[in-house]
């Protein structure tokens, strides 16, 4: 049996793995890991790829929808027609309407480093700035608040630290190796502090546990803030040589003790305090937050109060702490210089979302369905969506169908024939992550790791690279994309760097540009404006912005909904999200399913005592968005008062369609976020216990 290195992209860990083959076949694959095999820790997808790579469901050409006879079905073609088809369609707009009104929508399932930059250069050739991600409500928003708070997203060096904060992730069922690492520091006598509104498995392990009350994490952090200011548990020395608004900051935080806020997050002020204690006083101490902190309508205060939180310890970029990158010298291959400067994307709304970084792109995603709907501040005509499955997973799935109806052409770019995909006038087939060769985002920063190609494409099949780079050469953007191979254009991409795909190879673990560096801000400062840590922003202020968080409103005022509460009692938590899926994904896959045949909703025992709802029965889930049914699990994993209502299975079943019930007009106004990770519903009793 023939061995093979790579790395998984199954989901956004991007675990290095070994990939074992028969006859070019793929017939299993294991992580590598720096524990034994036996406690190693096991990852569903990953023992399910075979079954992911030849499921008979994957869409084995490309397809166009037809109509014969009143009816509407689907026809395979060559990818020559495929091809020509789009490239047609794109001219057409082009001409008509111009190029602004053709918008690329992509998902995670495709990765966010060389993928998103190939995407966002057809489209740049195109002439349309129009390329919209999903990182208002992932990762993006937040990264964000790093940026204006130090000038780089941080990352936690687990196994170093001596105290580990974990806010709003659970690295046990989304990150493999950074679960491993936080089980070696806890044996070695780290402490553990979990915020999370759910009893997870991390939060079982905590020394502390601050069950929050969803939404009120900005809240959580200033209150953190206070007790360490008034106790003087400050790095006094890092705060007076490398921070700009320590006194503004002691002024805005006093208002947050423990004793006025703790009431109203659900906590108890002594846990807050000692909270606040042990990780001022622990060194080095690091802290990480996660997608909990997302898709909230005030992500943009709760993430910047939590990174001022980070900075006030004095534990950036310290061994142990939480590191700044060292990034690895790059190519940017984007053409943003090509586009005309008068066209504005349609997140017009969201100028400082838009621009706070080179590379990243635009993400304020609820833009399309308003720019669809609303034509501000022109149509769209047509939607070309890559490794996304909006109909399930964007806020409010009925308006995104609503403006699904407008449009005059829709292209799908994915494995199988999503929810989305059906919509579609046209689907093209893309291969999996052990079919292609990329760099993923994780590559652009030390170390450098190739996900490498490691079997054939599956029938028909193109990778995105391919899929783009010949849709290119189709519209005569030939120079734009001179690459016969992928390999050419990750040479040319890391060319600054020294790195080519075929020392990568030889180098199955990983290259590291330079030599490894801690506290890099003492010969480079800073990545802001001020070359310090700024807790309080200028940049924020001068786009109409808090320049400190603030949080004067009751918190829940954020929630959607909150305003009919009295007929909407719930806070429901959108979640669980199970080691065998990401996202929508893969509930296709009958040994992912066999392990999670069903969702729930986990309501706290002494609700369902009220509610007289028994374990296992169906209950109805509320807002007056819509209703969804689902069978009740009793558990105490939620607070009293909160819900926690199974994500992603609007793709197995309409009935499960979390988005039924969310809202998009609510948002945070700096990003554009929804507030789809919790608001108000009500649950209703639908029928006996069985």
């Amino acid at each position: 049996m023939e061995k093979r290195h790579t790395v998984c992209r199954l989901c956004s860990s991007v675990c290095p793995i070994e990939v074992y083959l028969k006859d070019g076949r793929l017939v299993s694959a294991k992580r590598k890991s720096s524990l034994p095999l036996e406690k190693a820790y096991y990852c569903s997808k990953l023992k399910a790829a075979s079954e992911i790579v030849y499921s008979p469901q994957r869409i084995k050409a490309p397809l166009v929808r037809e109509e014969s006879g009143g009816k509407r079905d689907w026809k395979e073609i060559s990818w020559e027609e495929a091809l020509g088809i789009v490239s047609r369609k794109l001219n057409t707009f082009k001409s008509e309407y111009g190029p602004q009104s053709v918008c690329w929508l992509r998902g995670m399932a495709a990765d966010w480093g060389a993928p998103w930059d190939y995407a966002i250069r057809f489209m740049h050739a195109f002439g349309s700035p129009n390329v919209i991600g999903n990182g208002s409500v992932c990762h993006v928003a937040r990264e964000m608040a790093h940026f204006f708070t130090y000038g780089a997203m941080t990352s936690s060096d687990y196994k170093n630290s001596k105290c580990i904060f974990i806010w709003g992730k659970n690295d046990r069922d989304t990150n493999p190796p950074a679960y491993e690492a936080i089980l070696y520091a806890k044996k070695q006598g780290a402490k553990l502090i979990v915020v999370d509104p759910i009893k997870t498995k991390l939060a079982s392990l905590a020394d502390i546990w601050l069950q929050i009350r969803p939404g009120c994490d900005g809240v959580l952090a200033m209150s953190i803030m206070n007790t360490i200011i008034e106790e003087k548990l400050y790095d006094s020395n890092f705060i007076q040589q490398w921070t700009l608004g320590f006194d503004i900051l002691r002024k805005s935080a006093a208002k947050y003790t423990p004793e006025n806020v703790a009431k109203r997050i659900w906590l108890d002020k002594e846990s807050i305090k000692e909270a606040a204690r042990i990780y001022a006083k622990t060194k080095p101490a690091c802290l990480i937050e996660g997608n909990g902190l997302d898709m909230h309508a005030n992500v943009s205060q709760n993430t910047r109060a939590v990174c001022i939180l980070r900075a006030l310890s004095g534990n950036i970029d310290k061994q142990g702490g939480d590191l700044l990158p060292q990034p690895v010298p790059t190519r940017n291959i984007q053409l943003k210089e090509s586009l005309k400067a008068k066209i504005e994307p349609i997140s017009f709304r969201y100028p400082l979302f838009n621009k706070f970084h080179k590379t990243r792109g635009d993400h304020a995603l609820s833009s399309v369905m308003d720019a669809i709907l609303e034509e501000k501040p022109y149509p769209l005509k047509a939607l070309i969506i890559q490794a996304s499955n909006p109909v399930v997973t964007m806020a409010n799935s009925k308006r995104f169908l609503e403006a699904m109806e407008k449009l005059e052409f829709i292209a799908v770019i994915d494995l199988f024939m999503t929810k989305t995909a059906e919509k579609a006038d046209l689907v093209l087939p893309a291969t999996t992550c052990f079919e292609k060769t990329q760099l993923n985002l994780k590559a652009f920063s030390n170390p450098v790791v190739l996900q490498n190609q490691v079997i054939d494409w599956a029938e028909n099949s193109w990778p995105d690279w391919k899929i783009i780079f010949e849709l290119g050469k189709k519209m005569g953007y030939e120079k734009e994309f001179p690459w016969e191979t992928v390999e050419e254009a990750i040479d040319y991409q890391l060319e600054p760097s020294g790195i080519t795909v075929e020392m990568l190879r030889e180098n199955p673990e990983g290259i590291f540009v330079g030599e490894k560096r801690y506290e890099k801000y003492r010969q480079e400062r800073f990545n802001t404006p001020s070359g310090k840590i700024e807790f309080y922003s200028e940049t924020y202020k001068k786009y109409g912005y808090p320049a400190l968080p603030e949080f004067e409103e009751y918190e829940e005022d954020r929630l959607s909904f909150i305003q009919e509460k009295d007929n909407f009692p719930f806070v429901a938590i959108s979640g669980a999200r199970p080691n065998n899926f990401v996202h929508s994904q893969f509930r296709n896959i009958p040994s992912l399913l066999r392990e999670s045949p069903e969702p729930f909703v986990d309501i706290h025992p002494d609700d369902a005592a009220t509610l007289e709802i028994k374990d296992g029965q169906m209950v109805g889930v509320e807002t007056p968005n819509g209703k969804i049914s689902m069978k009740a699990k009793l558990s105490d994993v939620v607070h009293p008062g909160s819900v926690r209502i199974a994500w992603g299975w609007g793709e197995f079943d309409p009935r499960y369609n979390i988005n039924d019930l969310t809202d998009d007009h609510l948002r945070d106004p700096l990003t554009g976020t929804t507030s789809n990770r919790c608001f108000m519903c009500n649950i209703v009793k639908l029928a006996e216990h069985p």
